[in-house]
């Protein structure tokens, strides 16, 4: 297994400087992570400094909590794909989840969907926050929206990922989709439980520790 192609090189953290940044995909370069995940601010950055490379430029939308406007979210994405982004990362309305307004979570998905324009989507459901009846519906609903992905966690919230949680999010979608655990994933060990568990790609700001197995 090339454990370097299942992770998402990542560094989400508000005070991330453009250095920071550069080293960012200067590891993901050497070490031929899948993608690196950012903000929306730095993916024109990342995919200048990735060019003539195979990694990707991951980003995140509603990010950390999930609670603007779907009209945001959409525009956020297409903001984000017009600057190169590959992949896109959204989190759910979470709120509107556990008032059981379906209808508004599903709209919220479909529209970043749309925006992606046949982009990979992954949706973040954050497992913390959420039973796990909730988490059911939350993976539901994402399939039915056409992601391609649901994610545990934005590691801002709670607590992360769970061998448990990414066993349940598997079984509650269809064979097509996939799993992203995130969230305090930091050593080998983490890593190897959650893709026993049914993860196939992992978020980790650790992503060299694991790969060297330190």
């Amino acid at each position: 297994m090339n454990l370097a192609k299942l992770i998402d090189h990542t560094l989400l953290k508000p005070a991330a400087t453009q250095a920071d940044i550069e080293r960012l995909c200067n590891e993901a370069r050497q070490y031929g992570f899948c993608s690196v995940c950012v903000n929306p601010y730095w993916v024109k950055f990342a995919k200048k400094q990735l060019q003539g490379t195979d990694v990707k430029v991951c980003t995140v939308i509603g990010f950390p909590l999930g609670a603007c406007s779907t009209a945001a979210k959409a525009f956020e994405t297409k903001d984000a794909i017009a600057n190169g982004a590959d992949e896109i990362d959204m989190v759910i309305n979470i709120g509107a989840l556990k008032s059981h307004d379906c209808a508004t979570v599903l709209n919220d998905i479909q529209s970043v969907r749309k925006a992606c324009q046949g982009h990979i989507l992954k949706v973040i459901i954050e497992t913390s926050q959420l039973t796990d009846a909730e988490k059911v519906t939350a993976c539901e609903l994402s399939a039915e929206a056409g992601a391609d992905f649901v994610k545990t966690s934005t590691g801002f919230t709670g607590s992360g990922a769970t061998a448990e949680d990414v066993s349940l999010m598997r079984r509650s979608i269809p064979g097509h989709m996939q799993v992203k655990a995130s969230g305090g994933i930091r050593t080998r060990a983490d890593f190897d439980t959650m893709v026993a568990a049914g993860a196939t790609r992992i978020g980790a700001s650790s992503g060299i520790q694991i790969v060297e197995g330190k």
